[in-house]
């Protein structure tokens, strides 16, 4: 039996239901996809953004959709589900207190004792909000005119929200954070009101999709490593696998930075709480 999708309609899908064994199977396979763990309290957010899907698909029942997800078609829609169920709240200096870290203990540091080579790492960049933040912090400490190898590796799951960090492009209203003369030396505006993030912040970094279950095709050693409010998505198990796979890719003086709620993960051996 076929299972390609219909035309999309406004009305397909609009008041399909979602049953606790749809919510069950659904969660089971986003599990097995990404690790992230959807618990009851996030099924209204399943239903609502998965429902855009069959109204995109022309289906009319959440059964539809995982008979899709298990046929031979179901490739291109795994990615529409993973980019959907991902959530992605960011700014720019989110928790700036991480941002000035990085610039005294780090940068600073690693320039002051003629490092020839620097990585970084933004693991979950999202629209890309926190990889040009970093980069307002490089260029204000000097790291961007310094002649080293330095390299920014931005990663997300999800292939829209890299589409548009890779862009570079903000509306006004989303830079509002960004101190006035970090902004000017960072950005320049469009004739449409928009801000685009300059070359010089732009060049050092490679955006990639990456799920962070799968393997990690990075070198390292890293010199600062960037998950913040991604890890809480996951259960235990898997944030602490996580967290040791990134702990091995850090350079000795390194720093993982991770996000408030995510830090309470006990005493780790390779790291040391700061």
């Amino acid at each position: 039996m076929s299972l390609a999708p219909r035309s999309p309609s406004p009305e397909t899908g609009k008041d399909a239901v979602l049953t606790e064994a749809n919510f069950k199977a659904i969660a089971e396979r986003v599990y097995q996809l990404t690790g992230i763990v959807l618990k009851e309290h996030k099924r209204q957010m399943v239903h609502t953004r998965l429902s855009r899907r069959l109204r995109a698909l022309g289906l009319t029942d959440f059964d539809s959709y995982l008979r899709l997800l298990d046929s031979p078609e179901s490739a291109a829609e795994i990615g529409e589900l993973m980019n959907a169920i991902t959530t992605n709240l960011t700014s720019f200096f989110r928790e700036s207190h991480h941002f000035d870290h990085l610039r005294s203990e780090v940068i600073e540091p690693c320039m002051a004792k003629g490092a020839s080579r620097f990585r970084i790492w933004s693991a979950g960049c999202s629209t890309g909000e926190e990889p040009y933040t970093i980069q307002m912090t490089m260029q204000a400490a000097g790291g961007l005119a310094h002649r080293w190898d330095y390299r920014l590796l931005a990663t997300d799951l999800d292939s829209n929200v890299l589409a548009r960090a890779a862009a570079g492009v903000y509306a006004a209203d989303r830079v509002t954070g960004v101190p006035p003369a970090v902004l000017s030396a960072a950005a320049s505006q469009r004739p449409d009101g928009t801000l685009e993030m300059r070359p010089v912040l732009k060049a050092p970094i490679r955006f990639r999709q990456l799920n962070l279950l799968h393997q990690w095709p990075v070198k390292g050693p890293f010199d600062a490593i960037f998950c913040r409010n991604v890890l809480i998505y996951f259960d235990t198990e898997t944030k602490l696998g996580i967290v040791d796979r990134f702990a091995d890719l850090l350079a000795p003086h390194g720093a993982l930075y991770l996000g408030h709620s995510e830090s309470l993960l006990g005493e780790h051996p390779k790291l040391l709480s700061c």
